[in-house]
C-alpha cells in the first residue's frame, strides 16, 4: 500500500501529469462533469487550473457515481505549466475542499491513459451489519438489521470468480461493447460488525459491484438460495437479477497499470484491495 504522503523527485513536471485521488462522493452528483451540479471532476479541475494558471481537463480511471467514494482513483492531464510534483500536490490540494484530496503526482510518458492504460481495477464494498444505524458509518457503509451469514455469501461469490458474462450484473444502461470481464478475485471479510466485499478484475461495467453486493447480500440473509449466482450468470437477463446496493458502500480503491509507467505501488493509486477502509 503506497503512502498517502507523495514522493517527490526535484525536477518539475510538465507534459503529461498522472495524479491519485481520493474523496468522499457523499456530497456531489458523481465524478463526471455535469450542468448545474457539483462533481468531484468540476472541483479537481479548478483547483488544478488555479496551480498551473490554465485552463485544465482531466481524464479519470474510472467514472464513478454520486456517492461513491475513492481511495485510489487515478487521472491524468497535458499541461504546459513546469510545476514540482510537490507543488501539483500541495496546491492543488490547498485550492481542493476538505472531501478531496491528491495523494501523488508524477510525470509520465506520453501514451499514458489514466483510462485505457489500465488493467485492472480494485473495489471495496462496506456493510454494517447490527440491529441500529450508526452514526459514525453514515454515508460510508450500507446498514442491514438483517443477519447475513458471511459461509453462504463466500461459496455464493466464488461462483462469480473467473471469466463470465455479467449481462445479469450490469445496469441497462451500461454502454460497454462487450459484458464479458475477468473477475480475478472475491474476497468477504468481517470485523465486528462490519462486513468488507473486496473485488478486482480487468474491468467493471456500470453497476457491476453494486449488483453483486446485492445479490451477495441477498443470499446472506437467506431471502435467496447460494446458486443464485450462477443461475443468474446462465439467463443473461439484467431483470432477473437483485436490487442494485446503494452506492455509498462502494469505494474505488486503486488501479493497476504496467510496470514500465513507474506509477507508485502495486495497487497504482495505493489503496488497499482486501481490508475495510479505517474510520
Amino acid at each position: 500500500m503506497t503512502s498517502a504522503e507523495p514522493s517527490t523527485p526535484a525536477r518539475a513536471l510538465a507534459g503529461r501529469i498522472a495524479l491519485a485521488v481520493e474523496y468522499d462522493g457523499g456530497a456531489y452528483s458523481g465524478w463526471q462533469l455535469q450542468h448545474h451540479a457539483d462533481t468531484v471532476q468540476a472541483r479537481l479541475e479548478a483547483a488544478l487550473g488555479r496551480v498551473a494558471a490554465e485552463p485544465v481537463r482531466v481524464h479519470c480511471a474510472g467514472r464513478t457515481d454520486a456517492g461513491v467514494h475513492a481511495e485510489g482513483q487515478v487521472v491524468h492531464f497535458d499541461t504546459r505549466a513546469e510545476r514540482s510534483p510537490r507543488s501539483w500536490v500541495l496546491g492543488t490540494n490547498s485550492n481542493l475542499p476538505d472531501d478531496i484530496a491528491v495523494r501523488w503526482a508524477q510525470a509520465v510518458a506520453p501514451g499514458f491513459h489514466a483510462r485505457f492504460s489500465a488493467t485492472g481495477r480494485h473495489y471495496r464494498y462496506v456493510i454494517l451489519c447490527r440491529p441500529t444505524r450508526s452514526a459514525l458509518w453514515r454515508g460510508r457503509a450500507v446498514w442491514t438489521h438483517k443477519t447475513l451469514d458471511l459461509a453462504r455469501m463466500r461459496t455464493a461469490g466464488g461462483l462469480l470468480v473467473g471469466r463470465h458474462d455479467f449481462t445479469s450484473f450490469r445496469a441497462l444502461a451500461c454502454q460497454a461493447k462487450s459484458p464479458v470481464r475477468t473477475l480475478r478475485y472475491l474476497h468477504l471479510e468481517r470485523q465486528g460488525d462490519l462486513i468488507t466485499l473486496a473485488l478486482g478484475a480487468d474491468g467493471f461495467l456500470h453497476h457491476m459491484v453494486r449488483n453483486i453486493a446485492g445479490v451477495l447480500m441477498a443470499i446472506g440473509s437467506g431471502e435467496a438460495p447460494v446458486a443464485w449466482t450462477a443461475e443468474l450468470l446462465a439467463v443473461r437477463n439484467r431483470a432477473l437479477g437483485g436490487v442494485t446496493a446503494p452506492p455509498h458502500g462502494l469505494y474505488l480503491t486503486g488501479v493497476d497499470y504496467p510496470a514500465d509507467f513507474g506509477l507508485p505501488g502495486g495497487l497504482s493509486a495505493g489503496g488497499d484491495a482486501a481490508g475495510p477502509p479505517v474510520l
